[in-house]
């Protein structure tokens, strides 16, 4: 068996976990999707970071310029960002992911202020972690950008584009369509359903095959790159399957208070 087929197939469990998650069938009303909204845009945030790493390891962005090692994996970061940053809205409008989310969310009069709060804090040159730990949001939402960022700081290339394959871009499909699925109501939210769904054609069809051979790729024949992007790997699932635990947890409490 391939190194590559062993470390998916180590990770079925958590896979398992996730796509069976009891947060999928809370997902019942618009207020259940507004608070999940609420909590998991700081996940749709922190993946760019993530990218924007990766695109500074794998690719040249400073001057003056010099040919990536790897120009395939350059090729691939290079679309994924082209997507991220600036695909197509609803209404035909060049626009980030992050943003499109917070249309969104904006549709379903979700709270939008936090997280844009958040931003400026950044863009005023605010440290990530103090920016974080002043955030007004659950612990585990904090804990997850918190171990994201982690990742980041460590600084190798095989650490973090296992985190991105298979806690972002390898399960999204998965999470994403039990979403779809199980939450009903679809034209109250539309905007949602299409950002969801251009995840499911992108990173089902297209980003996903290409990660797992961008993985193989950083760890080679390494023996010890392979264990540490596995170890990556199922601690970066870990951490989304505490995530979902945190969501469901803040959407059970709006309901715990209403029928109080």
């Amino acid at each position: 068996m391939e190194r590559i087929d062993q470390l998916v197939t180590s990770l079925q469990p958590y896979r398992k976990a996730l796509t069976e998650h009891t947060l999928y069938k809370n997902l019942s009303s618009i207020a259940d999707i507004r608070t999940f909204m609420e909590g998991h845009v700081y996940a749709v945030w922190d993946f760019m970071s993530l990218l924007k790493a990766l695109q500074q390891k794998l690719t040249c962005l400073s001057t003056p310029w010099t040919p990536s090692q790897n120009p395939e994996t350059a090729r691939f970061i290079n679309e994924i960002v082209l997507g991220e940053e600036s695909d197509l809205s609803v209404e035909g409008k060049s626009m980030s992911h992050f943003e499109m989310y917070l249309e969104a969310m904006q549709q379903v009069n979700a709270n939008t202020s936090t997280i844009q709060n958040f931003i400026l804090s950044l863009e005023k040159g605010q440290p990530i972690h103090s920016s974080i730990d002043a955030l007004a949001i659950a612990e585990g939402i904090k804990d997850f950008m918190r171990y994201t960022f982690s990742i980041i700081e460590d600084g190798k290339a095989h650490k973090i584009a296992a985190a991105f394959t298979f806690g972002r871009e390898d399960v999204i499909p998965d999470m994403f369509l039990k979403i779809v699925e199980e939450s009903g109501n679809e034209s109250a939210y539309h905007k949602l359903t299409y950002y969801l769904n251009r995840h499911i054609e992108l990173d089902g069809d297209e980003h996903g095959p290409l990660s797992l051979q961008m993985v193989e790729q950083l760890c080679g024949e390494s023996e010890k790159k392979w264990e540490e992007a596995t170890i990556i790997a199922q601690e970066a699932l870990t951490k989304r399957i505490m995530l979902w635990d945190t969501l469901n947890e803040e959407i059970q409490k709006r309901k715990e208070v209403l029928a109080s």
